[in-house]
Parts: structure tokens; sequence; C-alpha cells
């Protein structure tokens, strides 16, 4: 007998400490992430959020979301973090989730979710046109930076250690690493 595709409705019924996403028609619960890992997102949504977003210090022009619900097609997906174009979004819509693909995204990966962003996430932010996609690994202290091509994502560059970086979408403001790692400046 073949398994019935997971509803929304089997996302809302999902406890309040998992994070619920659909894919396929699977049902996919991740644990809240651990301290490192939330720890990664807010230091990057701080980080872009202030230039980016609000245009202090920076060029403005995004709206930059930490953990915004995606509906795209029949998927929904929880990304970290996403932004658009103010361009494409002048104004936060009064919706409970975005149906229009973001420009960029960052997944912090974690032991538990590893698989689920680069082998399930990321073929559907392909699909969908997510022009850049960014992978933070605090445990190895990483940012790769992947840009859409043709369809399929290429890997820009793989960034380390603590060092100031100008990565895709952003690269007019250098971007602190040890900043993400909460290390001393």
């Amino acid at each position: 007998m073949a398994k019935k595709p997971a509803t929304y409705a089997d996302l809302e019924a999902l406890p309040a400490h998992v994070v619920g996403e659909l894919v396929a028609g699977e049902l996919y619960a991740s644990p809240r992430p651990a301290l490192p890992h939330a720890a990664a997102a807010s230091m990057l949504m701080a980080a872009l959020g202030g230039p980016f977003s609000l245009g202090v210090g920076g060029p403005g022009g995004w709206l930059i979301l930490s953990e915004p619900e995606l509906h795209l097609g029949d998927d929904v997906l929880v990304p970290d973090l996403a932004g658009w174009r103010r361009e494409r979004v002048p104004r936060v819509p009064d919706a409970t989730a975005f149906t229009l693909a973001p420009d960029w995204l960052c997944e912090v990966l974690s032991p538990s979710t590893r698989a689920l962003d680069r082998k399930v996430k990321l073929p559907v932010y392909a699909r969908e046109g997510v022009r850049h996609v960014w992978f933070i690994d605090p445990r190895s202290r990483t940012l790769e930076v992947l840009r859409l091509e043709a369809g399929r994502y290429t890997l820009l560059a793989t960034h380390s250690g603590l060092g100031p970086v100008h990565a895709e979408p952003f690269e007019v403001l250098a971007l602190d690493l040890g900043f993400l790692w909460d290390e001393p400046h």
C-alpha cells in the first residue's frame, strides 16, 4: 500500500520544539537548532540586516528574514535566513508564508539537518530559481557560497577562518567570519 503524502495539517500537528518542512510529499521534522547553530544564524542576521535590510552602513535594497516559511509549489521549507531584493518585495506581505522564492538564502548546517539541507532542499531551491545559497557550518567554521547557473549550483568559494570575506550577493561589504563563530575580535 502506497504511503499517503504528508499535508500542511501534518506540519501544524508537530510539537512546538521542532521545525517541520514538506518536500515531495514527505514530512521532515528537525529539532530546534543547538546554540552554535542559533548563534551563527543570529550573528549573520545582525551582520547583514543593518547594512542590507535597513541600509545602515551599507547599500540597503534587501528584505532579510529569519526562518521564513516558504511555500514553493507543493513544498514547504524553512531556511535559516532568506532575502529578497526590495524591487521584488517592497514590503513584508500580510501573509503567513512567502510563495515567491527568495533571491538568496542561508542554511546553517547541523548534524541533524545537513543531509536535508544539501540533498533534499537544495534541488527545490534550484527548481525555484534561488540565485544564491550559503551553507554555514559552525562546527567546521566554514561558509560555502553557491550561485545558480543554468539550473545547477556552482560552488563559488568556501571561506574559513576568522578574517573578512566578500561573498555574493553581499560582496560590497566585508563579512567578518569570526563574528559568526562568536570569536572575540
